[in-house]
Protein backbone atom coordinates (compact mmCIF):
# COMPACT_ATOMS: atom_id res chain seq x y z
CA UNK A 1 0.00 0.00 0.00
CA UNK A 2 1.48 3.61 -0.78
CA UNK A 3 2.34 5.49 2.48
CA UNK A 4 2.97 9.15 2.58
CA UNK A 5 3.77 11.17 5.42
CA UNK A 6 3.76 14.64 6.01
CA UNK A 7 5.18 17.01 8.82
CA UNK A 8 3.67 19.97 8.96
CA UNK A 9 5.36 22.92 10.55
CA UNK A 10 3.49 26.09 11.54
CA UNK A 11 5.43 28.90 13.30
CA UNK A 12 2.81 30.24 15.20
CA UNK A 13 0.33 27.63 17.24
CA UNK A 14 -2.71 29.97 15.71
CA UNK A 15 -1.62 29.87 11.93
CA UNK A 16 -4.63 28.71 9.80
CA UNK A 17 -2.26 28.13 6.70
CA UNK A 18 1.19 26.46 7.86
CA UNK A 19 4.22 28.67 6.21
CA UNK A 20 6.38 25.78 6.24
CA UNK A 21 5.74 21.81 5.39
CA UNK A 22 8.06 18.52 5.55
CA UNK A 23 6.38 15.68 3.19
CA UNK A 24 8.20 12.41 3.63
CA UNK A 25 7.18 9.74 0.83
CA UNK A 26 8.37 6.06 1.60
CA UNK A 27 8.46 5.51 -2.52
CA UNK A 28 10.67 8.39 -2.73
CA UNK A 29 13.67 6.46 -1.50
CA UNK A 30 16.95 7.99 -2.23
CA UNK A 31 19.59 4.76 -1.30
CA UNK A 32 20.50 2.68 1.34
CA UNK A 33 22.11 4.45 4.04
CA UNK A 34 25.11 2.37 4.14
CA UNK A 35 26.08 0.90 7.66
CA UNK A 36 29.97 2.84 6.63
CA UNK A 37 28.45 5.87 7.36
CA UNK A 38 28.85 5.41 11.00
CA UNK A 39 33.06 4.96 10.38
CA UNK A 40 35.63 6.19 11.81
CA UNK A 41 39.33 7.26 12.04
CA UNK A 42 42.49 6.45 13.75
CA UNK A 43 45.55 8.42 13.39
CA UNK A 44 49.19 8.47 14.83
CA UNK A 45 48.44 11.36 16.50
CA UNK A 46 48.53 12.89 19.90
CA UNK A 47 46.75 10.27 22.40
CA UNK A 48 44.94 8.43 19.41
CA UNK A 49 46.91 5.75 19.72
CA UNK A 50 49.35 5.53 22.72
CA UNK A 51 47.00 6.09 25.64
CA UNK A 52 43.55 6.12 23.92
CA UNK A 53 42.65 2.54 22.01
CA UNK A 54 45.95 1.22 23.56
CA UNK A 55 48.03 1.46 26.44
CA UNK A 56 50.76 -0.21 27.83
CA UNK A 57 50.97 -1.32 31.53
CA UNK A 58 47.43 0.35 32.13
CA UNK A 59 45.27 -1.64 34.98
CA UNK A 60 42.73 -0.24 32.31
CA UNK A 61 43.72 -2.60 29.62
CA UNK A 62 43.24 -6.31 28.50
CA UNK A 63 46.50 -8.44 27.88
CA UNK A 64 46.75 -6.95 24.09
CA UNK A 65 46.90 -3.08 25.61
CA UNK A 66 43.85 -2.17 24.59
CA UNK A 67 41.97 0.10 27.03
CA UNK A 68 38.88 -1.90 27.90
CA UNK A 69 37.01 1.21 28.97
CA UNK A 70 37.65 2.55 25.83
CA UNK A 71 37.02 -0.31 23.64
CA UNK A 72 33.37 -0.87 25.59
CA UNK A 73 32.89 2.80 24.38
CA UNK A 74 33.88 2.33 20.80
CA UNK A 75 31.28 -0.72 20.97
CA UNK A 76 28.37 1.10 21.92
CA UNK A 77 29.57 3.98 19.76
CA UNK A 78 28.65 1.58 16.79
CA UNK A 79 31.41 2.13 14.63
CA UNK A 80 31.46 0.37 11.55
CA UNK A 81 34.40 0.80 9.42
CA UNK A 82 37.92 2.23 10.92
CA UNK A 83 40.23 3.84 9.13
CA UNK A 84 44.16 3.86 9.57
CA UNK A 85 46.88 4.98 10.05
CA UNK A 86 46.45 8.18 8.92
CA UNK A 87 45.82 11.61 7.69
CA UNK A 88 49.06 12.97 7.22
CA UNK A 89 50.83 10.14 9.29
CA UNK A 90 50.55 7.80 6.06
CA UNK A 91 51.89 9.84 3.78
CA UNK A 92 55.60 9.23 5.71
CA UNK A 93 54.63 6.07 7.54
CA UNK A 94 56.72 2.58 6.92
CA UNK A 95 54.05 -0.04 7.51
CA UNK A 96 57.15 -2.45 7.92
CA UNK A 97 58.03 -0.80 10.88
CA UNK A 98 55.53 -1.57 12.99
CA UNK A 99 55.49 -5.48 12.51
CA UNK A 100 57.32 -8.23 14.16
CA UNK A 101 59.05 -8.56 17.87
CA UNK A 102 57.75 -5.35 19.68
CA UNK A 103 61.59 -4.98 21.28
CA UNK A 104 63.01 -4.76 17.52
CA UNK A 105 60.59 -2.14 15.89
CA UNK A 106 62.53 1.15 15.26
CA UNK A 107 61.60 4.52 16.86
CA UNK A 108 61.37 7.15 14.03
CA UNK A 109 61.40 10.94 14.04
CA UNK A 110 57.61 11.24 12.96
CA UNK A 111 57.04 13.89 10.69
CA UNK A 112 53.96 15.07 9.94
CA UNK A 113 52.52 15.83 13.62
CA UNK A 114 56.58 16.49 15.33
CA UNK A 115 56.23 13.55 17.34
CA UNK A 116 59.00 10.10 17.91
CA UNK A 117 56.94 7.10 16.58
CA UNK A 118 57.40 3.92 18.82
CA UNK A 119 55.96 1.41 16.23
CA UNK A 120 54.41 -0.58 18.73
CA UNK A 121 51.26 -0.29 17.59
CA UNK A 122 50.78 -1.33 14.18
CA UNK A 123 49.13 -3.74 11.43
CA UNK A 124 48.44 -6.60 13.30
CA UNK A 125 47.22 -4.76 16.40
CA UNK A 126 45.15 -2.64 14.12
CA UNK A 127 43.82 -5.27 12.75
CA UNK A 128 43.24 -7.40 16.35
CA UNK A 129 41.46 -4.39 17.38
CA UNK A 130 39.01 -4.09 14.49
CA UNK A 131 38.12 -7.93 14.83
CA UNK A 132 37.58 -7.12 18.83
CA UNK A 133 35.00 -3.76 17.96
CA UNK A 134 33.44 -5.33 15.18
CA UNK A 135 34.69 -2.84 12.41
CA UNK A 136 35.43 -3.15 8.87
CA UNK A 137 39.77 -1.77 8.63
CA UNK A 138 40.11 0.44 5.96
CA UNK A 139 43.80 0.93 5.64
CA UNK A 140 45.87 4.03 3.86
CA UNK A 141 48.57 3.51 2.18
CA UNK A 142 51.62 5.94 1.72
CA UNK A 143 51.30 7.66 -1.35
CA UNK A 144 53.17 10.26 -0.24
CA UNK A 145 57.08 9.18 0.34
CA UNK A 146 56.10 5.44 -0.41
CA UNK A 147 56.41 3.18 -3.45
CA UNK A 148 53.92 1.30 -5.56
CA UNK A 149 55.68 -2.15 -4.52
CA UNK A 150 55.32 -1.10 -0.34
CA UNK A 151 51.28 -0.53 -0.99
CA UNK A 152 51.59 -4.07 -3.21
CA UNK A 153 53.37 -5.70 -0.40
CA UNK A 154 51.09 -4.56 2.46
CA UNK A 155 48.00 -6.08 0.60
CA UNK A 156 49.85 -9.27 0.80
CA UNK A 157 50.92 -8.88 4.33
CA UNK A 158 47.14 -8.96 5.35
CA UNK A 159 45.42 -10.36 2.36
CA UNK A 160 47.45 -13.64 0.92
CA UNK A 161 46.68 -17.59 1.53
CA UNK A 162 49.47 -18.78 -0.06
CA UNK A 163 52.78 -19.25 1.29
CA UNK A 164 54.80 -16.12 0.12
CA UNK A 165 57.30 -14.02 1.65
CA UNK A 166 55.07 -11.47 3.24
CA UNK A 167 52.14 -14.24 3.87
CA UNK A 168 54.70 -15.85 6.11
CA UNK A 169 55.90 -13.39 7.65
CA UNK A 170 52.63 -12.43 8.78
CA UNK A 171 52.26 -16.17 10.16
CA UNK A 172 55.40 -15.64 11.85
CA UNK A 173 53.89 -12.80 13.86
CA UNK A 174 51.29 -14.61 15.00
CA UNK A 175 48.47 -14.61 12.65
CA UNK A 176 47.77 -17.84 10.30
CA UNK A 177 44.51 -16.76 8.48
CA UNK A 178 44.63 -13.83 5.86
CA UNK A 179 42.78 -10.54 7.32
CA UNK A 180 40.88 -10.26 4.27
CA UNK A 181 41.02 -6.27 4.58
CA UNK A 182 38.99 -5.06 1.59
CA UNK A 183 38.62 -1.17 1.66
CA UNK A 184 42.25 0.50 0.83
CA UNK A 185 43.30 4.07 0.37
CA UNK A 186 45.42 5.61 -2.65
CA UNK A 187 46.82 8.08 -0.47
CA UNK A 188 45.91 10.95 2.05
CA UNK A 189 45.27 14.83 0.99
CA UNK A 190 48.07 14.48 -1.31
CA UNK A 191 46.96 17.55 -3.38
CA UNK A 192 47.72 19.41 0.07
CA UNK A 193 51.27 21.26 0.17
CA UNK A 194 50.77 20.12 3.91
CA UNK A 195 51.54 16.59 2.95
CA UNK A 196 54.74 14.62 2.42
CA UNK A 197 55.35 13.75 -0.67
CA UNK A 198 52.83 16.37 -2.13
CA UNK A 199 52.13 15.81 -5.84
CA UNK A 200 50.08 17.52 -8.46
CA UNK A 201 46.86 15.73 -9.83
CA UNK A 202 48.72 14.48 -12.25
CA UNK A 203 51.94 13.10 -11.07
CA UNK A 204 49.41 11.35 -8.43
CA UNK A 205 46.87 10.09 -10.99
CA UNK A 206 50.11 8.42 -12.22
CA UNK A 207 51.02 6.94 -8.90
CA UNK A 208 47.57 5.99 -8.15
CA UNK A 209 47.41 3.78 -11.10
CA UNK A 210 49.81 2.02 -11.19
CA UNK A 211 49.35 1.49 -7.54
CA UNK A 212 46.15 0.11 -8.01
CA UNK A 213 46.94 -2.24 -10.68
CA UNK A 214 50.04 -3.50 -8.20
CA UNK A 215 47.68 -3.99 -5.12
CA UNK A 216 44.89 -5.79 -7.48
CA UNK A 217 47.32 -8.46 -8.40
CA UNK A 218 47.83 -9.46 -4.83
CA UNK A 219 43.90 -9.26 -4.07
CA UNK A 220 41.56 -8.32 -6.77
CA UNK A 221 38.21 -8.37 -4.42
CA UNK A 222 39.70 -5.10 -2.95
CA UNK A 223 38.06 -1.62 -3.01
CA UNK A 224 40.35 1.41 -3.66
CA UNK A 225 39.78 4.95 -2.32
CA UNK A 226 41.13 7.86 -4.35
CA UNK A 227 42.46 10.95 -2.87
CA UNK A 228 40.19 13.42 -3.46
CA UNK A 229 40.78 16.83 -2.81
CA UNK A 230 41.15 18.74 0.76
CA UNK A 231 42.77 22.07 -0.75
CA UNK A 232 39.88 23.84 -1.40
CA UNK A 233 41.61 27.36 -1.60
CA UNK A 234 42.90 25.44 -4.70
CA UNK A 235 41.56 24.25 -7.92
CA UNK A 236 39.87 21.50 -5.81
CA UNK A 237 36.99 20.55 -8.36
CA UNK A 238 39.95 20.27 -11.44
CA UNK A 239 42.11 18.10 -9.20
CA UNK A 240 38.79 15.26 -8.44
CA UNK A 241 37.87 15.85 -11.73
CA UNK A 242 41.60 14.51 -13.50
CA UNK A 243 41.81 12.23 -11.00
CA UNK A 244 38.57 10.92 -11.70
CA UNK A 245 39.35 10.39 -15.21
CA UNK A 246 42.93 8.92 -14.73
CA UNK A 247 41.03 6.22 -12.40
CA UNK A 248 37.60 5.72 -13.16
CA UNK A 249 38.48 2.12 -14.07
CA UNK A 250 40.22 1.57 -10.60
CA UNK A 251 38.47 3.14 -7.78
CA UNK A 252 35.96 2.58 -6.04
CA UNK A 253 35.17 5.52 -3.89
CA UNK A 254 36.73 9.19 -3.99
CA UNK A 255 37.51 10.51 -0.59
CA UNK A 256 36.24 14.27 0.64
CA UNK A 257 37.27 15.87 3.72
CA UNK A 258 35.90 18.91 5.71
CA UNK A 259 36.00 20.09 8.79
CA UNK A 260 34.26 23.62 10.29
CA UNK A 261 34.16 25.67 13.13
CA UNK A 262 32.42 28.37 14.84
CA UNK A 263 35.24 31.11 15.21
CA UNK A 264 32.06 34.16 14.48
CA UNK A 265 30.57 32.71 17.65
CA UNK A 266 27.65 32.50 15.43
CA UNK A 267 25.07 29.80 15.81
CA UNK A 268 22.97 29.68 12.60
CA UNK A 269 26.41 30.41 10.34
CA UNK A 270 28.16 27.60 11.83
CA UNK A 271 25.27 25.07 11.68
CA UNK A 272 24.56 26.55 7.52
CA UNK A 273 27.64 24.94 7.45
CA UNK A 274 25.43 22.42 5.24
CA UNK A 275 25.82 24.57 2.12
CA UNK A 276 29.12 24.08 2.24
CA UNK A 277 29.00 19.97 2.75
CA UNK A 278 26.06 19.51 0.24
CA UNK A 279 28.38 21.85 -2.34
CA UNK A 280 30.98 19.60 -1.91
CA UNK A 281 29.27 16.37 -2.59
CA UNK A 282 27.06 17.63 -5.08
CA UNK A 283 29.56 18.76 -7.36
CA UNK A 284 32.11 15.83 -6.84
CA UNK A 285 29.10 13.45 -7.63
CA UNK A 286 28.43 15.25 -10.96
CA UNK A 287 32.09 15.22 -11.81
CA UNK A 288 31.36 11.49 -10.88
CA UNK A 289 28.70 10.58 -13.44
CA UNK A 290 31.04 13.22 -16.01
CA UNK A 291 34.03 10.73 -15.69
CA UNK A 292 31.98 7.60 -16.02
CA UNK A 293 30.10 8.65 -19.18
CA UNK A 294 30.35 6.76 -22.38
CA UNK A 295 31.98 4.28 -20.57
CA UNK A 296 30.09 0.86 -21.52
CA UNK A 297 29.32 -0.94 -18.09
CA UNK A 298 31.78 1.28 -15.83
CA UNK A 299 32.79 0.97 -12.23
CA UNK A 300 30.22 1.82 -10.14
CA UNK A 301 32.13 4.94 -7.65
CA UNK A 302 30.92 6.63 -4.72
CA UNK A 303 32.09 9.09 -2.45
CA UNK A 304 33.68 8.19 1.31
CA UNK A 305 33.88 10.99 3.07
CA UNK A 306 36.44 9.97 5.34
CA UNK A 307 37.75 12.91 7.30
CA UNK A 308 34.72 15.16 8.65
CA UNK A 309 34.26 16.84 11.87
CA UNK A 310 34.61 20.43 13.94
CA UNK A 311 37.82 21.49 14.21
CA UNK A 312 39.01 24.48 14.98
CA UNK A 313 39.77 25.44 18.65
CA UNK A 314 42.71 22.86 18.96
CA UNK A 315 44.06 23.44 15.67
CA UNK A 316 46.90 25.26 17.49
CA UNK A 317 47.36 22.29 20.10
CA UNK A 318 49.74 19.88 18.77
CA UNK A 319 47.64 17.03 20.32
CA UNK A 320 44.61 18.54 18.86
CA UNK A 321 42.63 17.86 21.73
CA UNK A 322 39.41 19.46 21.12
CA UNK A 323 36.82 20.21 23.78
CA UNK A 324 33.54 19.53 22.09
CA UNK A 325 30.48 21.90 23.75
CA UNK A 326 26.28 21.64 23.08
CA UNK A 327 26.47 23.00 19.64
CA UNK A 328 29.12 20.86 17.92
CA UNK A 329 26.71 17.99 19.09
CA UNK A 330 24.06 19.84 16.84
CA UNK A 331 26.28 19.70 14.31
CA UNK A 332 26.79 15.86 14.40
CA UNK A 333 22.78 16.03 12.86
CA UNK A 334 23.60 18.58 10.60
CA UNK A 335 26.29 16.50 8.38
CA UNK A 336 24.65 13.02 9.18
CA UNK A 337 21.23 14.71 7.80
CA UNK A 338 23.59 15.67 4.43
CA UNK A 339 24.69 12.16 4.02
CA UNK A 340 21.22 11.02 4.53
CA UNK A 341 20.10 13.64 1.94
CA UNK A 342 22.64 12.03 -0.16
CA UNK A 343 22.80 8.14 1.02
CA UNK A 344 22.77 7.59 -3.36
CA UNK A 345 26.37 8.56 -3.72
CA UNK A 346 28.11 8.89 -0.29
CA UNK A 347 28.33 5.03 0.68
CA UNK A 348 31.24 6.04 3.39
CA UNK A 349 32.35 8.09 6.08
CA UNK A 350 34.59 8.48 8.86
CA UNK A 351 34.61 11.19 11.72
CA UNK A 352 38.06 12.36 12.43
CA UNK A 353 39.04 10.78 15.17
CA UNK A 354 37.92 8.51 17.54
CA UNK A 355 39.85 8.79 20.98
CA UNK A 356 41.36 12.17 22.44
CA UNK A 357 41.87 13.45 19.34
CA UNK A 358 39.04 15.72 18.22
CA UNK A 359 36.92 13.01 19.64
CA UNK A 360 34.09 11.95 21.14
CA UNK A 361 35.99 9.98 23.77
CA UNK A 362 38.54 11.46 26.23
CA UNK A 363 40.64 9.54 28.35
CA UNK A 364 43.12 9.91 31.25
CA UNK A 365 44.82 7.13 33.47
CA UNK A 366 41.90 6.60 35.54
CA UNK A 367 39.09 6.61 33.13
CA UNK A 368 37.15 8.19 30.41
CA UNK A 369 34.13 10.45 29.67
CA UNK A 370 31.76 10.69 26.98
CA UNK A 371 31.98 14.34 24.82
CA UNK A 372 29.04 15.69 23.81
CA UNK A 373 29.30 14.83 20.31
CA UNK A 374 28.73 11.59 20.75
CA UNK A 375 25.17 10.84 21.70
CA UNK A 376 24.05 12.22 17.97
CA UNK A 377 26.55 10.08 16.27
CA UNK A 378 25.59 6.85 18.97
CA UNK A 379 21.80 7.72 17.89
CA UNK A 380 22.06 8.37 13.83
CA UNK A 381 24.06 5.11 13.67
CA UNK A 382 20.36 3.64 14.67
CA UNK A 383 19.45 3.57 11.02
CA UNK A 384 22.44 1.98 9.27
CA UNK A 385 20.84 -0.18 6.49
CA UNK A 386 17.62 1.97 6.45
CA UNK A 387 16.05 3.56 3.09
CA UNK A 388 17.18 7.05 3.23
CA UNK A 389 13.79 8.81 2.24
CA UNK A 390 13.72 12.61 -0.33
CA UNK A 391 12.49 14.53 2.02
CA UNK A 392 10.18 17.77 0.55
CA UNK A 393 11.07 20.86 2.87
CA UNK A 394 9.21 24.26 2.74
CA UNK A 395 10.72 25.93 6.00
CA UNK A 396 11.45 29.52 7.13
CA UNK A 397 14.43 30.69 6.24
CA UNK A 398 17.43 32.65 7.03
CA UNK A 399 19.99 34.65 4.61
CA UNK A 400 23.00 33.15 5.09
CA UNK A 401 26.11 33.75 2.23
CA UNK A 402 23.08 35.61 -0.12
CA UNK A 403 21.09 31.91 -0.10
CA UNK A 404 18.22 31.43 2.03
CA UNK A 405 18.88 28.51 4.15
CA UNK A 406 15.86 26.39 6.10
CA UNK A 407 15.76 26.45 9.55
CA UNK A 408 14.64 23.18 8.89
CA UNK A 409 17.68 20.42 8.58
CA UNK A 410 16.05 17.25 7.95
CA UNK A 411 16.49 14.13 6.59
CA UNK A 412 14.86 10.90 6.92
CA UNK A 413 14.68 6.91 6.24
CA UNK A 414 12.49 4.09 6.63
CA UNK A 415 12.80 0.78 7.93
CA UNK A 416 10.75 -1.88 6.19
CA UNK A 417 11.20 -4.73 8.35
CA UNK A 418 10.14 -2.17 11.54
CA UNK A 419 7.44 -0.35 9.31
CA UNK A 420 9.04 3.06 11.03
CA UNK A 421 9.85 6.52 9.43
CA UNK A 422 12.47 8.24 11.01
CA UNK A 423 12.17 12.01 10.55
CA UNK A 424 15.67 13.79 11.79
CA UNK A 425 15.56 17.19 12.62
CA UNK A 426 17.64 19.93 13.46
CA UNK A 427 15.99 23.57 14.12
CA UNK A 428 19.09 25.63 13.72
CA UNK A 429 17.04 29.05 14.88
CA UNK A 430 19.28 30.22 18.14
CA UNK A 431 16.14 31.09 19.95
CA UNK A 432 12.93 30.14 18.54
CA UNK A 433 10.55 27.25 19.07
CA UNK A 434 8.61 25.68 15.76
CA UNK A 435 5.83 24.08 16.27
CA UNK A 436 4.58 21.27 14.02
CA UNK A 437 1.36 19.10 12.73
CA UNK A 438 2.73 15.65 11.93
CA UNK A 439 0.55 13.92 9.30
CA UNK A 440 0.44 10.42 7.84
CA UNK A 441 -1.45 10.73 4.57
CA UNK A 442 -2.24 7.29 4.40
CA UNK A 443 -2.09 4.48 6.17
CA UNK A 444 -2.99 4.88 10.14
CA UNK A 445 -0.22 6.17 11.77
CA UNK A 446 -0.23 4.83 15.08
CA UNK A 447 -0.36 6.77 18.62
CA UNK A 448 2.88 5.40 19.68
CA UNK A 449 5.75 8.04 18.69
CA UNK A 450 9.45 7.16 20.27
CA UNK A 451 11.44 10.35 20.71
CA UNK A 452 15.12 10.78 21.14
CA UNK A 453 16.02 14.67 21.27
CA UNK A 454 19.38 16.95 22.20
CA UNK A 455 18.33 20.42 23.91
CA UNK A 456 20.35 22.40 26.66
CA UNK A 457 20.16 25.70 27.57
CA UNK A 458 23.56 26.72 27.38
CA UNK A 459 24.98 26.23 23.78
CA UNK A 460 28.91 26.34 24.86
CA UNK A 461 28.63 23.28 27.84
CA UNK A 462 30.58 21.13 27.82
CA UNK A 463 31.84 17.45 29.99
CA UNK A 464 35.30 16.72 31.23
CA UNK A 465 36.08 13.77 33.97
CA UNK A 466 33.59 13.16 36.36
CA UNK A 467 31.11 15.76 34.93
CA UNK A 468 29.59 14.28 31.41
CA UNK A 469 25.90 13.45 32.07
CA UNK A 470 24.32 17.38 31.86
CA UNK A 471 24.29 17.71 27.76
CA UNK A 472 23.19 14.08 27.06
CA UNK A 473 20.14 13.31 25.11
CA UNK A 474 16.44 12.32 26.63
CA UNK A 475 14.05 9.78 25.43
CA UNK A 476 10.33 9.12 25.89
CA UNK A 477 7.54 7.42 25.08
CA UNK A 478 5.40 9.78 23.38
CA UNK A 479 1.32 9.22 23.28
CA UNK A 480 0.29 11.56 20.58
CA UNK A 481 -2.99 12.81 20.29
CA UNK A 482 -3.79 11.93 16.92
CA UNK A 483 -6.41 13.58 15.02
CA UNK A 484 -7.24 12.68 11.35
CA UNK A 485 -4.39 10.73 11.79
CA UNK A 486 -1.76 13.55 12.50
CA UNK A 487 -0.63 14.94 15.59
CA UNK A 488 0.97 18.28 16.61
CA UNK A 489 4.65 18.58 17.82
CA UNK A 490 7.14 21.60 18.98
CA UNK A 491 10.70 21.74 18.15
CA UNK A 492 12.40 23.60 20.63
CA UNK A 493 15.14 26.12 19.86
CA UNK A 494 18.87 24.92 18.70
CA UNK A 495 17.76 21.15 19.41
CA UNK A 496 18.56 18.47 17.34
CA UNK A 497 14.97 15.52 17.45
CA UNK A 498 14.91 12.43 16.09
CA UNK A 499 11.00 11.12 15.80
CA UNK A 500 10.31 7.62 14.95
CA UNK A 501 6.70 7.15 13.72
CA UNK A 502 5.17 3.84 13.18
CA UNK A 503 2.69 2.83 10.52
CA UNK A 504 0.08 0.55 11.34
Amino acid sequence: MHRFLAVVFVLSCSAQTPPARIKVDVDRTIGEVDPKLFGNFAEHLGRMIYGGIYEEGSPLSDKDAFRTDVMDAVKKLGVSILRYPGGNFSSGYDWKDGIGPKAQRPTRPELAWHDLESNRFGTDEFLKYCERIGAEPYICINAGLGTVDDARQWVEYTNESRHTYWADQRRKNGREEPYKVTYWGLGNEIDGPWQLGHKNAEDYSKFAVQAAHAMRLSDPSIKLVACGSSNYGADWIGWNRTVLTALRNQVDFIALHTYIGNRENDLERFLGSSQRIDHYIETTAGAIKAALTGINNPRPIYIAYDEWNVWYRAQNDQHLEEVYNFEDALAMGMFFNSFFRHADVVKMANLAQLVNVIAPIMTNKQGLFLQPIYFPIAEYGKQRGNVALRAWVSSPTYTLNREQLPYLDVSSSYSAKDRAVYVNVLNRSKSQDISARVENQQGALSSNVDVWQMNYPDLKATHTFGDDKKVVPSTRALQAAVDKNAFAYTFPAHSLTILKLHVE
